[in-house]
């Protein structure tokens, strides 16, 4: 268990600063693998496989469960038995700690 898991999400002050480059490397270290740093690490997204539809939906369900939680919520892909997962914090334009909590909350879920 990362200790980004154990960690809770904080709001973001619009026009605050997204992570540096360097800063969301060495977070995206504690991440499970499949995670990927995009646009310049300004986004965190991963797919995940599962048997069927209904796995698929309950995984959905969880993460919604995990992201009202922490009042921080994914964009998701939803496909018969696959879910796109992106993440990043839109008011400040890029990635904060909130992204890596959420993420490995999810790494969580899918073991």
């Amino acid at each position: 268990m990362s200790n980004l898991s154990r960690k809770r999400c904080v709001p973001c002050e619009e026009g605050g600063l997204p992570l540096t480059r360097p800063r969301a490397e060495k977070l995206f270290k504690e991440l499970s693998e499949g995670w990927m740093l995009v646009d310049g690490a300004s986004m965190l997204a991963k797919h995940f496989h599962f048997k069927g539809f209904k796995e698929v939906m309950t995984f959905v369900n969880s993460v919604a469960a995990i992201a009202e939680e922490e009042g921080h919520h994914p964009d998701m892909t939803v496909s018969y038995a696959d879910v796109g997962i992106e993440l990043m914090t839109h008011s400040i334009g890029g990635l904060s700690e909130n992204d890596f909590i959420v993420a490995a909350k999810i790494d969580l879920l899918k073991k």
